[in-house]
C-alpha cells in the first residue's frame, strides 16, 4: 500500500501540494524526507508523538527519516502557535536535549540497516552563515507581502513580533534547501501549524534549483473538542520517565475520553483498523477495553513491555484497591501532614493547589475523607486517594 493511502485512512493527513505527483513518487521509490524538531526540553513530550508514528510509517514504507534537530533555529524561536517570544538557548544546552531525544526516537525509527535514519543538526549550517550572503541568496525570494499573510505571523502581529522570529520562515526553508542539496531530501513533513513554513522551503527548492520538492502535513493531536492533548495539571506527559513516570503515562491515556479513544488508537498505534472498530464498536462501559489497550499500547513502545505490564498492574490495583499492586510512594520524614503529602508526592503542584482539593472534598486516606488543610497523616503506611481516578499507597521513611 501506498504510504500516502496508509497515513489517510488513518487520519494523519492534513495539507499537501503536488499530491498527484507526490503519490507518484512514494509508490515508486524510496524518498528522503525530514522533520523538524525544537530541542528546547531534554525530552519528547506528547505533542510529538504524530511526528515520531509518521515518521515509522514512511520508514516502514520504504523511505528514509532525516531528524533535523534544530540547533541553530532554536536560537531564533519558531513563532508559530506562540503568543511570546521563546527563550533563547545555548550550544551546551542544544546539545545535550539532542542526546536525550535520540534514544527516544530510536523506540519509533530505526537508525541502523535498511533506509536507517540520520539525525541532523541544523546548527552545523546556519550558525557559519554570512548574514548578507544569506539575504542575496534566500532572502531574495521571499515576499514580505507574502510572509505577513501567513497564518503563524498573522496571530503575532498585535501582540508583537520580532524581526528576530521574522527570519524564522527564511532559516526553516533553507533548512530544506541544504537537505535536498546534501542527501536529495524532497519531502519536509509536519505539523498542521507548521504549514507556511513547511511550503516555503518546498517553493524554495523549485525556485532555486528547479527541481522537484513536496510538503505534507498532518492533524495536530487534539481532544474532539479541540484542545490540544497531552497536558496534565502537573503540566506536560513527558516521554522520560523520570518527569511523567510510566504509570502516570498509562494512566493519562487509561482517561482518554471515550470520543477520542477510536481516534488516537489509529493515529498512536499500529493495531489493524478492524480490529480497532471491534474495540470502540460499543459506546458504553466496554470502552474501558479500548482504553486499556491504547494505555498500554503506548506505555510499551515508550517504556517497553515490562514496565507497560507494571502500570497495567498498579492501576488495576489502584481502582480495585489491592495495595499489594497499587503504586507506591515513600515520604520523607520532614512531611507530616495530609497537605504536604499531597504536594510532595506530585498530586498537587502547590499548596495552593493542595488546600483546593481538600476544600473542594477531593482527599481521602482510606475511607476518611479530609476536611483540615493541617490533618495529621497516620502513624504508619496508608492508601491516599485524590478524586475517584488517583490512588497511591504511601509509606513513611
Amino acid at each position: 500500500m501506498n504510504v500516502m493511502d496508509t497515513l489517510r485512512e488513518r487520519g494523519f493527513l492534513k495539507q499537501t501540494v503536488y499530491e498527484d505527483e507526490l503519490y507518484e513518487l512514494l509508490g515508486r521509490e524510496s524518498v528522503p524526507f525530514y522533520i523538524g524538531f525544537d530541542p528546547t526540553a531534554d525530552s519528547l513530550h506528547v505533542g510529538h508523538f504524530m511526528q515520531l508514528m509518521t515518521m515509522r510509517h514512511m520508514q516502514n514504507a520504504g523511505h528514509k527519516p532525516i531528524v533535523l534537530i534544530g540547533g541553530g533555529t532554536a536560537m531564533v524561536g519558531d513563532p508559530s502557535g506562540r503568543t511570546d517570544m521563546r527563550a533563547m538557548l545555548t550550544k551546551e544546552t542544544v546539545a545535550h536535549h539532542v542526546e536525550c531525544f535520540k534514544k527516544q526516537m530510536a523506540r519509533f525509527i530505526r537508525f541502523e540497516g535498511e533506509n536507517a535514519a540520520i539525525i541532523v543538526n541544523n546548527a552545523d549550517w546556519l550558525l557559519g552563515l554570512n548574514y548578507v550572503d544569506f539575504l542575496r541568496d534566500v532572502g531574495v525570494h521571499f515576499s514580505v507581502n507574502k510572509m505577513l499573510t501567513a497564518e503563524c505571523f498573522k496571530t503575532r502581529m498585535e501582540r508583537g513580533l520580532s524581526f528576530l522570529e521574522f527570519n524564522y520562515m527564511l532559516m526553516q526553508a533553507y533548512d530544506f534547501l541544504v537537505l535536498h542539496r546534501k542527501y536529495g531530501c524532497s519531502l519536509e513533513l509536519g505539523g498542521d501549524d507548521q504549514w507556511s513554513n513547511i511550503l516555503a522551503g518546498a517553493d524554495l527548492i523549485r525556485r532555486k534549483e528547479q527541481k522537484p520538492a513536496y510538503a505534507m502535513t498532518t492533524a495536530l493531536l487534539t481532544t474532539s473538542e479541540g484542545k490540544k492533548m497531552g497536558k496534565t495539571q502537573k503540566g506536560a506527559v513527558w516521554l522520560d520517565e523520570n518527569k511523567t513516570t510510566p504509570y502516570e503515562f498509562y494512566q493519562y491515556w487509561r482517561n482518554t475520553a471515550d470520543e477520542d479513544v477510536e481516534k488516537c488508537l489509529k493515529l498512536l498505534t499500529f493495531l489493524p483498523l478492524d480490529e480497532i472498530a471491534a474495540l470502540t464498536a460499543h459506546r458504553d462501559e466496554r470502552m474501558n477495553a479500548a482504553k486499556e489497550r491504547l494505555a498500554f499500547e503506548l506505555t510499551k513502545m515508550v517504556h517497553g513491555e515490562e514496565k507497560a505490564e507494571k502500570a497495567r498492574r498498579e492501576a488495576i490495583g489502584a481502582f480495585s484497591g489491592n495495595a499489594d499492586t497499587m503504586p507506591e510512594v515513600t515520604l520523607s520524614k520532614t512531611c507530616e501532614t495530609v497537605l504536604q503529602a499531597l504536594v510532595e508526592t506530585g498530586l498537587a503542584k502547590s499548596n495552593g493547589e493542595a488546600r483546593r482539593l481538600i476544600e473542594q472534598g477531593g482527599v481521602s486516606i482510606g475511607e476518611t475523607k479530609i476536611t483540615e488543610f493541617s490533618a495529621p497523616l497516620p502513624a504508619g503506611g496508608f492508601i491516599l486517594h485524590k478524586g475517584k481516578k488517583v490512588h497511591l499507597k504511601v509509606t513513611r521513611s
